[in-house]
């Protein structure tokens, strides 16, 4: 067997029983004195390892999920108790259903995602969520209306499936969070070489979410003579071989059932695929379709809408906002407030971006000390400790506030809530054809980018995100980004 780069889980001090307290370990089923007796990881048989490690990981999660929908079912029913006509007979009848929430929430597989993807986010199941709410909500209502109790209104019918969807988005988001700082995270072997495995590894690292650290990477002689080898300890098995060998696919999963091992594979044929693909079946036929359609019509008519709707209410909503950040920008340096640059919109057509002013007045006469477009290797530019950017500026930067009179463009119609972002005018003159594809729709406030790297993507990154979404545009898709930038805003990752 010939290793390419490997990596060694090192097993001495793992936290991996030590930081886990005991109430945790009750509630995920692990007996307190394995917690609290049990020898030392390095010590134990990789197998045993992985048989305890991976249910119980796993069967924490679902537990904290279940308690964030319990809550969420007892603050619908402290509402029910709390509008008129409410009392506690009621709230405990309504709080009596939280079982049946759970039971909705199992059917609709919301406890399911996490254990087989190798990144679930709570964003991820918005959709689901929607349906969940509205479904426990009416369920809940019809049994008050039938119940001797006095029945609430419609109205706070309505106002308890807001509070659902809110209060299940956020508490799930908790406690995928706490699920992440209490259980250790996934250690995975990467079989593969090259850039393949290489993106695969830069993709883990990229987003820390995804708790997995790579312990190991191994090419494809992992499995000799019908066995496979050099897997100890590993959690979890990703494949991103750059040729799909059944053999090798057919040892791996084998390999990974009977040690209780996640397995994962990268396609190897992602220039084949493309991004605007969807696998179905026919009976046992995996069929993969292409997208070859564009947007319709209505669609693009209501994201239009939903554009103008949005940015009005936020322009109105954040005018205070908006005047204190001003009056802050022309305090700390002369200049207006408002920087106005010319940037390419869809088709190319140039429009006048707004920004609040994040750099001294004169920066665009200092740029070309800084650098040269000409001198680029790819065209775009960021510049990490940019020496023109204020103080005030480098706050309104690490928040995305720079960004909101955007809002205006928006409600022009040079520009969209969601969509790849714009770039200058001269950088774009630069593109080559293969480029232009992001040029086919409107520009964005926020967008691929903004969620999936920021500033830390690469040209080449960057333009494969911005594909995928262009070429599977939707209003879901639009929903997932704006709730993905609340996150990327406040880690501000790649914000410079």
């Amino acid at each position: 067997m010939s290793e390419t780069s490997v990596v060694q889980r090192q097993h001495a001090g793992d936290p991996v029983l030590s930081a886990v307290p005991a109430v945790a370990a009750e509630a995920s089923g692990i007996p307190t004195a394995l917690v609290t007796s049990a020898p030392a990881p390095s010590s134990l048989p990789s197998a045993w390892r992985a048989q305890r490690l991976g249910p119980w990981r796993d069967s924490l999660l679902r537990r904290l999920l279940a308690l964030a929908d319990v809550t969420t079912a007892a603050l619908v029913a402290l509402l029910f108790a709390a509008v008129p006509a409410g009392g506690p007979a009621t709230a405990l009848l309504a709080f009596a259903a939280a079982p049946a929430w759970v039971l909705f929430a199992k059917l609709q597989g919301l406890y399911d995602g996490d254990e087989r993807s190798l990144r679930h986010l709570t964003v991820d199941e918005l959709p689901k969520l929607f349906v969940w709410a509205l479904t426990c909500t009416v369920a809940t209502l019809l049994v008050l209306w039938s119940a001797p109790v006095t029945p609430p209104s419609v109205g706070a019918g309505v106002a308890a499936f807001g509070l659902a969807v809110v209060a299940a988005t956020a508490l799930r988001t908790t406690a995928r969070f706490s699920w992440r700082r209490i259980v250790p995270r996934e250690q995975a072997v990467i079989i593969g070489s090259g850039p393949l495995a290489d993106e695969t590894r830069r993709k883990l690292e990229l987003f820390p979410d995804i708790h997995v650290d790579v312990a190991g990477q191994h090419d494809e002689s992992v499995a000799v003579n019908g066995a496979v080898v050099g897997l100890e300890g590993a959690d979890r098995v990703i494949l991103a071989s750059q040729s799909v060998d059944e053999a090798l696919i057919a040892r791996l999963l084998r390999h990974c059932r009977a040690h209780h091992v996640k397995l994962s594979m990268i396609p190897p044929v992602r220039g084949m695929f493309g991004t605007a693909v969807r696998l179905n079946h026919v009976a046992d036929l995996p069929v993969v379709e292409y997208s070859t359609w564009g947007v319709s019509r209505s669609s693009l008519l209501l994201k239009r809408w939903i554009d103008v709707a949005l940015s009005a209410l936020a322009l109105l909503v954040l005018a205070p906002l908006f005047l204190v950040v001003a009056v802050a920008i022309r305090v700390e340096s002369r200049g207006p407030a408002i920087f106005r640059q010319e940037r390419a919109g869809e088709d190319g057509q140039p429009f006048r971006m707004l920004k609040f002013r994040t750099m001294v007045a004169d920066a665009e006469a200092r740029l070309p000390q800084l650098v040269s477009f000409e001198s680029l290797r790819d065209p775009m530019f960021k510049l990490r400790e940019d020496p023109r950017v204020t103080r005030v500026g480098r706050i309104l930067r690490r928040t995305s506030i720079d960004e909101l009179p955007q809002l205006v463009n928006v409600l022009r119609g040079e520009m969209s809530l969601v969509g790849p972002r714009p770039e200058q005018v001269e950088l774009v003159e630069r593109y080559r054809p293969e480029h232009r594809f992001r040029l086919l729709v409107r520009p964005g406030i926020t967008g691929p980018m903004q969620v999936f790297g920021r500033g830390e993507l690469t040209f080449e990154e960057r333009l494969a995100v911005e594909r995928e979404y262009i070429e599977n545009l939707s209003l879901g898709r639009d929903v997932r980004i704006l709730a993905l930038t609340v996150s990327a805003v406040v880690h501000a990752k790649g914000a410079y």
